[in-house]
């Protein structure tokens, strides 16, 4: 890029980031968003951000608002308003914005032109984003996607910082970020009390829900992991899920013998933060508290279907479980083949030591009262089992 480009993105004052997916995403995108505020230190931010995403708008001091939309074009639970409604909302609200420079931030299967269309029709002049065909004028700045969803690839983290490299934004920090307030903490505590956890102990933190099927391991085999972790730690488990996952809740309850408090749909979002911000360790999928882990410095265990490899947690001490299969990289919900093996192949014993390894160097274990207050790895094979991250950074 020439100094007149980047001399004209310096110069935005308004700016619109788009990240319109998961949690999760959002979270491995803060990092650029990082970037963006300490390139541009005056500017105003404004995150478009699906209702999943805007869940975390207290916890990121980093941009100044959040907008919701739950974009037609990007896969979500839940139903549809009469077309053309929400995205005629969406437009007279960003034009009436007046933003100086939209940033679309797409993982490598989306494709960021629908976004692109919505911010040239709302007259926004600089808009940047990666895609694989040509876009014409939809992008004032277009970096060629050439991603794919295979191991090797680049982890999701850094495919958002190169976005921002490439008009001139560089990273000096790097770590996913998440702000913890104090009130989640107290009324964490009331929580904790209420399911009778006890104050005086640490904990390891299971949680075994996941959006897509694909990528759930089996919640039983977590609650047997965990309740070897517990016996050969001292820690207590304490299980949580969502409103929609109350079986799962109950399964690893189950594998562990009963010997869990569990929290089945009674936590916020800044309460499951500060669960996990001071657990030991969390046994997760491939899910959104993988990526609060990250956030939080928490060692995390994932046992990681092969459905998409760039997203294992990032810079954090970490476990990511898998069976090799020649299936793997397959980008669905759903098994496609039925078998599951990916996941299947990695049994709790399995689960269980690779947590216990984490714990051997892992800080001092905490009581629950307290809390008032880059390079690739290289993937291991035991009897066919990857262990470690598939690619992407690493602590």
């Amino acid at each position: 890029m020439n100094e007149e480009r980047k001399r004209l993105w310096r110069s935005a004052r308004r700016i619109l980031a788009v990240r319109l997916d998961n949690l999760g995403d959002v979270l491995m995108t803060t990092p650029a968003l990082v970037a963006l505020r300490r390139s541009l230190p005056e500017a105003r931010i404004t995150l478009l951000a699906s209702p999943a995403g805007a869940a975390l708008r207290p916890h990121l001091p980093v941009v100044d608002e959040v907008i919701e939309f739950r974009a037609p074009w990007v896969k979500h639970e839940g139903g549809d308003e009469a077309p053309g409604l929400a995205e005629a909302r969406l437009l007279e609200r960003l034009a009436a914005e007046r933003f100086d420079a939209a940033i679309i931030f797409t993982v490598c299967t989306q494709s960021a032109l629908p976004a692109a269309l919505m911010c040239r029709l709302a007259g926004i002049g600089l808009r940047l984003a990666y895609a694989r065909e040509n876009p014409y004028r939809l992008l004032t700045d277009w970096v060629v996607d050439r991603d794919t969803p295979r191991a090797g690839g680049r982890h999701e983290v850094r495919r958002q910082l190169d976005l921002l490299r490439s008009v001139g934004f560089e990273a000096s920090e790097t770590s996913l970020q998440f702000a913890c307030r104090p009130q989640d903490n107290v009324s964490l505590l009331e929580k904790l009390a209420g399911s009778g956890a006890n104050l005086e102990r640490s904990y390891i933190v299971v949680h075994p829900g996941a959006s897509a099927p694909s990528r759930r391991y089996p919640a039983v085999r977590f609650g047997e992991a965990a309740a070897r972790v517990a016996r050969e730690t001292g820690s207590q488990l304490i299980v949580v899920a969502g409103p929609s996952e109350a079986a799962q809740a109950d399964e690893v309850v189950q594998g562990a013998r009963g010997t869990a408090a569990c929290l089945t749909g009674a936590l916020s979002l800044g309460e499951l933060a500060a669960l996990i911000g001071h657990a030991r360790l969390v046994l997760c999928n491939n899910s959104a508290p993988a990526h609060l882990a990250a956030a939080l410095g928490t060692p995390v265990v994932v046992p990681y279907a092969l459905t998409n490899a760039q997203h294992t947690p990032w810079r954090v001490p970490s476990r990511v479980l898998y069976r090799e299969v020649p299936c793997r990289d397959c980008l669905k919900s759903v098994c496609p083949e039925g078998h599951h093996a990916c996941l299947l192949g990695v049994s709790s014993e399995q689960v269980a030591a690779a947590a216990l390894e984490l714990l051997v160097v892992d800080r001092p274990a905490p009581a629950v009262a307290p809390l008032a207050a880059a390079g690739a790895l290289p993937r291991l094979a035991v009897d066919g089992l990857g262990v470690a991250p598939l690619q992407g950074e690493s602590a």
